[in-house]
């Protein structure tokens, strides 16, 4: 087997795992049918087109010619544990970690939190933009989730309620 292209080859691979995690965390649902739509259906669904999707990927980087076999190129580790540490800090700081005590931060505090370390898997970082992408996007969450959605989860530290 001579794969053509290594980035297409890959991708494909990683989107028939994601789909088919994505199937099979969705088949312990109800999946009802097209008419009346079970919790599991629509992740049923998008998990098997993603699943296809990268199957179809990775067939065509088996066949089609490239000119320089779209090599993949060296691994970045920065962006990927900064963007994995904002979303652990941002999860941390919706719901706490009683296990150490901590309490929650709520979801403005988390926004920023998430923000501010995302912004730092980048080459460029400008403390003031980032605090203006916080501030727009914790007004906007704050909006959609509490106003609109009605969601029930904290929204400014737990000490601060006191």
């Amino acid at each position: 087997m001579n794969i053509k292209s290594q980035k297409d080859f890959f991708s494909g691979l990683m989107f028939m795992v994601v789909g088919v995690a994505f199937a099979w965390g969705a088949s312990t649902y109800t999946i009802g049918n097209g008419a009346r739509m079970g919790p599991g259906y629509f992740p049923l669904l998008l998990g098997i087109l993603l699943a296809i999707m990268g199957g179809l990927i990775a067939f065509k980087a088996l066949v089609v010619e490239t000119m320089d076999g779209d090599p993949i190129g060296k691994f970045a580790w920065k962006p990927l544990f900064f963007i994995i540490l904002a979303n652990l800090v941002f999860g941390a700081s919706i719901g706490g970690l009683p296990s150490i005590g901590m309490p929650p931060l709520g979801l403005i505090v988390g926004i920023y939190l998430l923000t501010i370390i995302a912004s730092n898997a980048g080459d460029e970082f400008s403390l003031k933009g980032v605090l203006v992408l916080a501030t727009i996007l914790a007004a906007l969450s704050y909006v959609a989730f509490i106003m609109l959605l009605k969601l029930q989860f904290p929204v400014w530290p737990a000490f601060l309620k006191a």
